[in-house]
C-alpha cells in the first residue's frame, strides 16, 4: 500500500485535499457569529433500564413551562427515562408531594419547582422526590437571566440524571462540528441537544479535526486557508486564534493532553506522516518515534501516560499504543483488517474506533481488558467517534440519505440519536468536556 493510498483511506482529513484552493484571502474568514440553523434531533430505541419519572411544569412564571420542556427533552434523549404525564400538576417548590398518588400514576420519581422573576433576573428552585422511598433526593436554586434559562434547565437535567442513575449527566456540555454548505465551511459549537449553535470560524476552505481543550475554553482544528493543512488553536471567548503547527508538509490531527499543556499532532515535515508532541503554545516539538510507514490520528489516554494512534506498520490500518515518554508501540486492534480513529473512554476501559466490515464503515467498541468487540452502528459511512465525557454515549458522523449528519449511539448500541440540519452537511464531530 502506497503512502498516498493509505492517506486517502485512513485519514478522512486528507481525502478533502483535492477540494482545497491554494490560497485564501483574509476576507474569506469570519470569526464568532451566530449560526442560522439549529440541529434537528431524532431519537430511536430505549435503554435496557428505563426510570419512570414525571416532570411537572415549574410554577410561578411562564418560563417555568419552557424549563420543564427542556428537562423532559434531555431525559428523553438519553433513552434511560420513561416520562409519566404530569399535566395539571401544580407543584411549587414548597408543595408537599403525595408520593402514593404519583406511584399510582406509574412515576417512581417526580421533579417539580418554582420560577420567579424580578428585574430581568430569574430564580429557579427545583426539587426531585423519590415516590418509592418517599424521600426528597435533591433540591437546589439557580439564578440567571432569560438567556441563561436553557443552560439552567440542562443543569437541572444533569442533576436528575446523576441522582437517579449514579452517572454524571452531559446535557450541559457542548459539541463541536463542521457544517458544509456548498463551498462554505463553518466550525460551530452547540449545546449537547443541538440548540444554541454558534459559528467559531467560517471559511471557503476546509476545516477539519476540531478538538476541545480539557477545560472547554479552546478548540484546536485544522484549516486549509493557507493552501495546506495547518493546526490552529482558538480561544472561544475572544475568537483569538494562533497557528501552533505550520511546518513543511501536512499538519493534522491535533489531540490535547489531559492537562492541556501539550498536544499530539501528525506531521509530514520529514516526508511521511509521524506522531509528534508539542507544547500547546507551539513550542518544544518532539518526535514520538520513527516508523517507515504512516502514523497518524494520535489520541492521549485519559491518564496522559500513553498515546493511541493509527498506523499501517502491520500491513493494514490498525490502532497502536505507545508510552508518552517513548518506547515500543503495542498493537491494540486485531479484529478486522481496517481499524482507524481511536478514542478511549474516560475510564480507559473501552476503545472506540472506525472499522470497515463488508465494505461499510462502522463504529466499533473494544473492551481494553478482554479484547471483546461490539459493532455499534450499521454504516454505510460512520466516522469520527468521540465519547461523551461520562462515557455513556458516542458521538460520530454518519451518512443518511446521501447527506452527512451527526449521530449519537449509547455504548450498548440500544439508543440512537441523529442530529441534522436542513441546509447543510454536518461532519467532524467532537464532544466537549465537563466544565462545571
Amino acid at each position: 500500500m502506497t503512502i498516498a493510498t493509505f492517506a486517502k483511506n485512513i485519514v478522512r482529513n486528507l481525502r478533502r485535499l483535492s477540494q482545497v484552493a491554494l490560497v485564501a484571502a483574509a476576507a474569506n474568514l469570519t470569526l464568532g457569529t451566530t449560526a442560522t440553523a439549529q440541529l434537528r434531533v431524532d431519537i430511536s430505541g430505549v435503554g435496557a433500564t428505563q426510570y419512570p419519572i414525571a416532570i411537572a411544569d415549574m410554577q410561578g412564571d411562564p418560563a417555568g413551562r419552557t424549563v420543564a420542556e427542556i428537562i423532559r427533552a434531555d431525559l428523553t434523549r438519553s433513552g434511560q427515562f420513561k416520562l409519566v404525564n404530569a399535566t395539571g400538576a401544580a407543584l411549587t417548590a414548597e408543595t408537599p408531594v403525595s408520593h402514593d398518588d404519583w406511584r399510582s400514576r406509574g412515576a417512581d420519581y417526580i421533579a417539580y419547582g418554582s420560577v420567579s422573576q424580578a428585574a430581568g433576573q430569574y430564580t429557579i428552585t427545583y426539587r426531585l422526590a423519590d415516590s418509592v422511598r418517599k424521600t426528597e433526593l435533591d433540591g437546589v436554586a439557580f439564578a440567571g437571566s432569560e438567556k441563561e434559562l436553557r443552560r439552567i434547565a440542562h443543569q437541572i437535567a444533569d442533576r436528575i440524571y446523576e441522582k437517579i442513575t449514579g452517572n454524571r449527566g452531559v446535557f450541559s456540555t457542548r459539541l463541536a462540528y463542521v457544517v458544509k454548505r456548498g463551498d462554505v465551511h463553518e466550525l460551530q459549537i452547540a449545546d449537547a441537544d443541538g440548540q444554541n449553535p454558534q459559528v467559531m470560524l467560517r471559511s471557503k476552505h476546509s476545516i477539519i479535526s476540531p478538538a476541545w481543550s480539557p477545560d472547554g475554553k479552546k478548540l484546536a482544528y485544522v484549516s486549509f486557508e493557507l493552501g495546506k493543512p495547518v493546526v490552529y488553536v482558538q480561544t472561544l471567548a475572544t475568537g483569538q486564534r494562533v497557528p501552533i503547527a505550520n511546518f513543511k508538509g501536512n499538519n493534522s490531527a491535533p489531540a490535547w493532553s489531559p492537562t492541556g499543556d501539550k498536544m499530539a499532532v501528525a506531521l509530514s515535515r520529514d516526508g511521511i506522516s509521524q506522531i509528534y508532541v508539542i507544547d500547546s503554545d507551539g513550542s518544544n516539538l518532539r518526535r514520538m518515534m520513527r516508523s517507515p510507514l504512516i502514523d497518524t490520528e494520535p489520541h492521549f489516554s485519559p491518564d496522559g501516560n500513553s498515546i493511541l494512534f493509527t498506523s499501517d506498520r502491520s500491513g493494514s490500518p490498525q490502532i497502536y499504543q505507545v508510552p508518552v515518554n517513548g518506547g515500543e508501540a503495542r498493537r491494540i486492534t486485531f479484529n478486522g483488517s481496517y481499524n482507524i480513529s481511536p478514542a478511549l473512554s474516560p475510564d480507559s476501559n473501552n476503545l472506540v474506533y472506525v472499522t470497515r466490515r463488508d465494505g461499510a464503515y462502522r463504529i466499533a467498541m473494544q473492551n481494553m481488558e478482554t479484547g471483546s468487540e461490539q459493532i455499534l452502528t450499521d454504516g454505510p459511512d460512520d466516522q469520527s467517534p468521540s465519547f461523551a465525557p461520562n462515557g455513556m454515549q458516542i458521538l460520530h458522523s454518519a451518512v443518511q440519505n446521501g447527506r452527512s449528519v451527526l449521530a449519537v449511539v449509547s455504548t450498548d448500541g440500544r439508543v440512537r440519536q441523529t442530529l441534522s440540519t436542513l441546509d447543510g452537511e454536518v461532519q467532524e464531530p467532537t464532544w466537549g468536556p465537563f466544565t462545571n
